[in-house]
């Protein structure tokens, strides 16, 4: 890597880690829903359209109180929650720490990922976040 191409990667991974960290922020901040569901109303957010329409939860249904339980540091609660949304906040917390790590020492951590950025991965991320919908739906 040349010079600029390195301070471009580490403001890259500096900016990734400070996103992340403030999505982990805000969901720490939020009291979770005991419903499961409805955390993101108190952001002044409104209630979800599907639920309203279908009595039933959406795809994501559940992420955001899911993710203010995993900044509390419940992660099994999260994952009960919401599986795909635990899951995610964990990666969340993951890519925080490695683009921290990355943004301070300028090595290339997510060369490591490279392997995952393949049409598999994907349709795994798609399956599961399906498989979490029906587990909510059926939770519900």
């Amino acid at each position: 890597m040349s010079v600029p191409t390195v301070i471009q990667y580490r403001i890259g991974a500096a900016v990734l880690s400070l996103a992340c960290l403030a999505l982990l922020g805000v969901a720490a901040v939020l009291p979770p829903s005991s419903e499961g569901h409805g955390t993101h109303e108190s952001l002044g957010l409104p209630r979800c359209g599907w639920v309203a329409m279908f009595d039933a939860p959406c795809p994501t249904c559940g992420m955001t109180t899911s993710f203010a339980h995993a900044a509390d540091g419940s992660l099994l609660t999260a994952i009960k929650t919401q599986p795909a949304g635990g899951t995610l906040a964990l990666i969340v917390a993951v890519i925080a720490i490695g683009a921290a790590h990355a943004a301070l020492t300028g090595v290339a951590t997510f060369r490591l990922l490279s392997p995952l950025r393949r049409p598999l991965t994907l349709w795994l991320a798609l399956a599961s976040i399906l498989a979490a919908w029906i587990y909510k739906i059926v939770t519900w």
